[in-house]
């Protein structure tokens, strides 16, 4: 990994608002690649009776995840911004558990990257979600 682009892919994380809000922490990144993680917070509970995170939550995660995955491909000379992306909730994550976002940059254009991603709980043989997205390629 370029050591120019971890600080890159670091100090966006860092400079984005809701990211020190919802505490997200960005654990792994590589060429192209990037985990980040979201810690159980009664804050950002969706429904009070059950304890499940809001969708919203996991949505923020998932893009910023992405947007990290992008920035760090080999072929991405800069920042990035969400063209498109969708997330389909396949379940809710279980109340209590740290919620993980790994993305990966299959396949770069000199405008638009695109990237998958999967967020996952203690269980990891089930998704909570999965996203696919295309962001900017700037400066390229």
């Amino acid at each position: 990994m370029n050591p120019e682009k971890l600080k890159m892919a670091e100090q966006f994380i860092s400079a984005v608002p809701h990211c020190k809000t919802l505490n997200m922490k960005l654990t792994n990144i590589g060429d192209g690649t990037a985990e980040m993680s979201l810690p159980y917070d009664l804050r950002i509970v969706g429904d009070p009776e059950t304890g499940v995170v809001h969708g919203g939550a996991v949505s923020s995660l998932m893009d910023t995840c992405c947007g990290a995955a992008a920035m760090s491909h080999p072929s991405s000379p800069a920042g990035t911004a969400t063209i498109d992306l969708r997330i389909d909730y396949m379940r809710a994550a279980t109340p209590g558990q740290t919620i993980v976002t790994r993305a990966e940059c299959y396949h770069i254009t000199r405008s638009v990257a695109f990237v998958r991603a999967v967020a996952m709980d203690d269980d990891v043989d089930r998704p909570v979600a999965t996203a696919t997205g295309a962001f900017t390629v700037e400066g390229k």
